[in-house]
């Protein structure tokens, strides 16, 4: 493979980016090293080679970023919401201001192609610019009791310091997510981003302190051992908020951690999503939504289209279509030209979804393309379609987190909609027919939080995102985005 001058001056340019972003922890407003004294390394999963260290926080450098949450909180609580509004609408315009630069650090953290790891940093952003605004629209009630006697006043109050942590598959728009209404509620946040992609984050912070957020409003510890960070911030009794995005086995330790002290808990899980083709769908619509549902982040998504239901006249031509699509794709290093599937994010990602894909085939699947790794350095899975996919096999009840498209038959809309419910995750679900009425009757049937209809993507800052069952609490984004980080206090006086 030869190496051509553009590739060699993006390279030097992410060398540059990286090199600019502070990797210490930064605690009421001060960057530093850990306590212990102990740093990290961050892996380029499309190189396999080391491209910064990080700083690996722990028990004591918790508790000091909890501390000055807690002191931050009681003036930050009383700022205007016009400060507060114009602190995050300056992040915003930095972001985009730095948006080249920022898709370097990610893509180089993180694998995603440069194109996609822009897409994601117009996306983060607008959740900074969307809660901008709702931070002036906080809003309260005056209403008369049924009596006539009492006055009830409503007012909504910063729920307090809020305990943020991340995943490591969308390192800039989780944590936007999550930061963004917790500023404009007024609340401060001790932040853990993940520790196979910080460099995103941690650029995030100094763009913050650059838009003007006060010392102690964010303080950010990451670390290898989640724990032994998380579990002193959820026990601090400080804190009183935590809001996770990640697996449900761990969303479940921090709800029982979070019960001890009545926390308020916002939790974006697993998810196990259907991708539901009825016969009359625009095949051709369908088959673009489902690469959009699927090889968004090489299907490293909790939205991702993790079991692909088509209607049994239309199945084999859908999963050939597919299949053209997916071996189409150009895999690569996210940073050369023309890439468009980049690396897993680690060699346990590589192993799990090559076991899953195993397993599948042992079982009587099919490989319609794909099937292995390609030959060459990086944690790169190639696109892969799965037919025949027996209900048996192991990715038809576990994420699959990466480029692998199972495709499965239906006959009726009922039996799809029992195999699409068959799950403990309703995180999102998405269907496509041509036929309004059975696209509502469906939409409304399917247990999730979500639906895409005729469409393979659903995220947006004007929209509440979340799930049911064990996908999660809570939603994100939206007008209701903000009520996550806000109580509620009602004050009766009697009427004169």
């Amino acid at each position: 493979m030869t190496t051509n001058v553009s590739d060699l001056r993006t390279a030097e340019q992410a060398r540059q980016a990286i090199a600019k972003v502070s990797t210490g922890l930064f605690i009421d407003g001060v960057w530093g090293e850990s306590s212990s004294g102990a740093r990290f390394d961050i892996i380029n999963p499309a190189t396999e080679q080391v491209i910064a260290s990080v700083a690996d926080g722990g028990p004591e450098d918790a508790q000091r970023a909890i501390e000055a949450a807690g002191r931050a909180q009681k003036k930050w609580g009383k700022t205007s919401p016009r400060e507060r509004s114009e602190i995050l609408r300056r992040a915003y315009d930095l972001v985009m201001a730095r948006q080249d630069e920022l898709a370097l650090i990610m893509t180089s953290e993180m694998g995603k192609p440069l194109a996609e790891a822009k897409g994601e940093i117009s996306y983060a952003a607008e959740y900074f610019r969307w809660f901008s605004e709702e931070a002036v629209r906080i809003s309260g009630d005056l209403t008369t009791s049924g009596d006539g006697k009492t006055r009830v006043l409503v007012s909504r109050e910063p729920i307090g310091p809020c305990v943020l942590v991340t995943p490591w598959n969308f390192p800039l728009a989780m944590g936007m997510r999550k930061i963004g209404p917790a500023i404009a509620a007024g609340c401060t946040v001790v932040f853990k981003p993940a520790a196979l992609t910080p460099l995103s984050s941690l650029a995030l912070i100094d763009i913050l302190v650059e838009a003007g957020l006060p010392a102690g409003v964010i303080n950010v510890v990451c670390t290898t051992k989640a724990s032994t960070v998380v579990t002193p911030w959820m026990s601090s009794g400080i804190a009183r908020k935590v809001s996770f995005t990640g697996s449900t086995e761990v969303g479940i330790r921090l709800l029982e951690q979070a019960s001890r002290n009545v926390m308020r808990s916002s939790m974006e899980l697993g998810g196990n999503a259907p991708f539901i083709v009825f016969e009359d769908a625009d095949l051709d619509r369908a088959v673009e939504g489902a690469v959009a549902a699927k090889m968004r982040n090489m299907g490293e998504a909790c939205t991702a289209a993790n079991r692909i239901f088509i209607q049994r006249p239309v199945a084999e031509e859908f999963a050939r279509r597919l299949a053209e699509k997916l071996e189409a794709l150009t895999v690569g290093d996210g940073t050369e030209p023309g890439t468009q599937v980049g690396p897993l994010v680690e060699e346990k990602a590589l192993q799990k979804v090559q076991e899953l894909v195993d397993d599948a085939v042992s079982k009587g699947a099919k490989v319609v393309c794909g099937g292995s790794r390609p030959d060459r350095p990086g944690y790169f899975y190639s696109p892969t379609v799965l037919s025949e996919v027996p209900a048996a096999a192991d990715l038809m009840t576990e994420e699959i987190f990466g480029p692998v498209a199972p495709v499965i038959p239906f006959d009726s809309e009922d039996e799809v909609v029992q195999m699409a419910n068959d799950t403990q995750f309703g995180l999102v679900g998405y269907l496509f027919t041509q036929d309004i009425d059975r696209g509502f009757r469906v939409g409304e049937a399917l247990e999730v939080g979500m639906v895409g209809l005729n469409t393979g993507i659903v995220a947006n800052a004007a929209a509440p995102f979340g799930g049911v069952k064990a996908s999660g609490l809570g939603r994100e984004g939206g007008r209701i985005g903000i009520d996550e980080f806000l109580e509620v206090k009602y004050m009766a006086f009697p009427k004169a």
